[in-house]
Parts: structure tokens; C-alpha cells; sequence
């Protein structure tokens, strides 16, 4: 389990050119009433904690991924090594928020600076077990082909996740609360590039256990 955060140093995250995989895992779980990303569930007939289906597509479409969980997650984390298994959790860079509680966006800035001579950021959630690796791959490439901002949509509704280029770097590290990236995102809705995709785990989040039988 990684320090809390100060200086990732010249050779830390993504390197230059590549596109940084940031998973967003430090909420507290409040409105769940447990930890959601351990509670089980079986998804194409396996049975994982959340947000280990979570992580699943990341790790199949990136190389690695850098995963931002909150202060004391070394319990999580473990858990979640021990579901994946050694090999596939290997990729997984955890960094540890230690101002988590402020907000969802300081997660993101978290994650943001630990990869921070990427050429580009994508944001996923860890309490969406649903997103297919098709939409994931579908945003990267949409940056890597120069694209300024990149989401996937679904029946013309935007979901998760969302991509940011480098030169976005600067207004994403002042983001605040947990609707500043949404903000931004709204402000520069033309700018925004629209991956289609016909798959409604794009929007499946998981906030209380009812939403479970979306699933």
C-alpha cells in the first residue's frame, strides 16, 4: 500500500504519449451503508467483489492502472488483489488520497498528478462493475487520435468513462466537490468527442443496494 500522496517523481504513472488509466475508488460508501466495492456480485456467472468486475476491463485494455483509494484502504486493496488474483492484479498502481473526503474531485486530481506527463487521462469509477472494456478502449483511442475530450453515449445519453488531453491538465488539478469535472465537461460540451456505444453499462453506477438489480 503506497505512502499518502506528495511527489511522483520524473519516472512515476503513465509515460509521455501514453494515455493514463485512473480509477476512482475513495468514496466512503454512505449511502450503501457498507463498503459497496467488496459487496459480491456475480456478473456473467462469476462472482467478484464490485469493484474488482469494476477494474476487470481496465486491466484487459491498459497496461496498467493507476487506482485512487482513500486513507486506512489497505484491507480494500488486498481484497481485491486476492479476488483478481496475483497475475491480473499486477498492472494495479494503488495511490492513496489522503484529502479523499473532500471530495470525489480530489480523487481525480490525485490521480491526475500521479500520472501527470501522460497525454491524456481516463476517469473510470470503481462502482460501475458494468462499463464494457469496448467503451474504455473507445475513449482512449479517441485521445490518442487527438481528440480534446472524449465520452462514451448510449441511445444519445453520455456515460462513464470519461477522457481528458494533456492540455486539460492545469483545470483539472483545481477541480473541486464532486461535480467539478461534470462542470467541466458541460462547459466544453463542444469539444466533447461522442464514442457510441451500444451497451447501458455505461451509466450503471452503484450508490444503495437497490441499484444492484440493474445489473
Amino acid at each position: 500500500m503506497p505512502n499518502p500522496w506528495t511527489d511522483p517523481g520524473p519516472d512515476s504513472g503513465a509515460e509521455p504519449g501514453e494515455v493514463a488509466a485512473i480509477v476512482l475508488a475513495a468514496g466512503a460508501s454512505r449511502r450503501f451503508g457498507s463498503d459497496k466495492l467488496l459487496h459480491p456480485v456475480t456478473l456473467h456467472g462469476v462472482t467478484l467483489p464490485l469493484a474488482a468486475h469494476s477494474l476487470l476491463p481496465w486491466l484487459e485494455t491498459f497496461g496498467h492502472a493507476t487506482v485512487v483509494v482513500r486513507p486506512g484502504a489497505e484491507i480494500f486493496c488486498s481484497a481485491i488483489e486476492t479476488a483478481l488474483g496475483a497475475i491480473k492484479s499486477a498492472p494495479i498502481r494503488w495511490i492513496e488520497c489522503v484529502d479523499a473526503a473532500q471530495g470525489m474531485a480530489i480523487s481525480l486530481v490525485c490521480g491526475v498528478r500521479a500520472n501527470r506527463d501522460a497525454a491524456g487521462w481516463l476517469i473510470g469509477l470503481a462502482d460501475m462493475p458494468a462499463v464494457p472494456s469496448a467503451a474504455i478502449a473507445g475513449v482512449r483511442n479517441a485521445l490518442l487520435a487527438g481528440a480534446a475530450l472524449a465520452a462514451p453515449s448510449c441511445d444519445g445519453r453520455r456515460g462513464h468513462p470519461v477522457g481528458f488531453a494533456s492540455n486539460y491538465y492545469e483545470e483539472l488539478l483545481v477541480l473541486q466537490g464532486d461535480n467539478g469535472a461534470r462542470r467541466l465537461l458541460e462547459r466544453e460540451i463542444s469539444n466533447v468527442m461522442d464514442i457510441k456505444i451500444d451497451h447501458a453499462g455505461i451509466f450503471a453506477d452503484i450508490d444503495i443496494p437497490g441499484d444492484l438489480q440493474y445489473l
